[in-house]
């Protein structure tokens, strides 16, 4: 009898064993080593000796600095000590919350670095991600839901994507956008990601730093980050990258994941000056200080583009980076308001219209 419950037992973890590895193989979405240097053989930032791609400053982990906690990977399978006590406040959207034609300007941040854009009558979703943010359903927890489901998506005109990260890319959405008659921009690589999970060719648009494609008039531009790629401990082999988005009257910057360096003060020479930047934030930890914005670089990078209004995007929704939930934001807005810089701080859902809408401290 015994050894009938042991096999049984062992069938079963053999069944669970074989569905995780078909989920991850799922998720990892691994693409040919060779994908770029056969597709793109003449970049200035990839490596194709190592095949990755080259970061403008080279990110690095110093373990001994870290702050806040310990760096150990266990602390994403567990709600976080640095979440808000209660639900944020937000407003609540579904698809009747959206005009049938899209503003001329006008942002819905999701939360994190999730948002819809309008400009000049396009409607682009940045970075959907609407449940956990890790490779198993229970990894790397929400603070608290969406103001909008990806069911409740309005009609949509193309979806971004900065990088494949799972903060930022999530397969789930991807499948279920996938059947929609839209256009997805995509770094270097990340689009291979996308077919994989079925994404048709013919609606994706693969961009390298520097290249543009245009969506019904509204000019979307890559542009350099400085940062890292992957979705398992295979690292680099697809591109990050942040988004221009120009019309006739509006340019908005969207900086994806980035660290601080000179880049920014090239983007604003080429492509400079912004209407709007939106610009990551809360990842930050002297740990890994060249991989996302300090605080204090969230106001020199928008000095250097030269935007004349700031949005914070990447927080109030995982614990990344071992800080109190909204501590980053009160240092954001302090150096901002230090070097005379508007800042934008819009409640999850609420509609905001760069240089019009006026915005509170909901966090407070």
């Amino acid at each position: 009898m015994l050894w009938k419950i042991l096999a049984l037992v062992a069938k079963v973890l053999l069944v669970l064993l074989i569905l995780l590895a078909i989920h991850l193989y799922k998720e990892f979405a691994l693409i040919p080593s060779d994908y770029i240097s056969k597709k793109y053989p003449n970049l200035s930032y990839y490596d194709y000796q190592n095949r990755v791609f080259i970061s403008p400053r080279k990110t690095v982990t110093y373990p001994e600095r870290v702050r806040g906690g310990s760096m150990n990977w266990l602390r994403f399978a567990q709600p976080s000590v640095n979440a808000p006590t209660q639900p944020l406040p937000k407003m609540m959207l579904d698809k009747e919350s959206f005009a049938a034609q899209p503003d001329n300007a006008a942002i819905y941040w999701l939360g994190h670095s999730t948002a819809i854009v309008e400009l000049a009558g396009v409607r682009m979703l940045i970075d959907p991600v609407f449940d956990n943010a890790g490779f198993l359903p229970m990894i790397v927890p929400r603070y608290d839901n969406a103001p909008l489901t990806r069911e409740q998506l309005p009609q949509l005109d193309a979806v971004l994507i900065t990088h494949d990260h799972y903060d930022h890319l999530e397969r789930s959405t991807i499948e279920y956008l996938k059947e929609r008659d839209l256009i997805f921009v995509a770094p270097l690589g990340v689009a291979e990601r996308l077919r994989i999970w079925g994404v048709p060719d013919k609606n994706i648009r693969e961009l390298g730093w520097d290249e543009s494609t245009d969506i019904k008039g509204v000019q979307v531009t890559a542009m350099t980050a400085s940062h890292f790629s992957g979705r398992s401990t295979i690292r680099n082999k697809t591109l990050w990258t942040a988004y221009g988005l120009k019309s006739a009257d509006k340019n908005i910057f969207w900086s994806g994941d980035t660290g601080y360096s000179e880049h920014f003060k090239e983007i604003g020479r080429k492509y400079g000056p912004f209407d709007l930047a939106a610009m990551e934030m809360d990842a930050w930890n002297p740990g890994w200080p060249y991989t996302h914005l300090f605080p204090d670089e969230v106001v020199r990078a928008a000095q250097d583009i030269g935007a004349k209004q700031v949005m914070p995007i990447h927080w109030a929704v995982f614990d990344l980076a071992l800080h109190p939930w909204r501590e980053s934001i009160e240092m954001v807005v302090e150096a901002a308001n230090k070097a005379n810089i508007p800042v934008a701080t819009p409640m999850l859902g609420e509609k905001f219209v760069p240089g019009n809408t006026q915005t509170k401290y909901w966090w407070k």
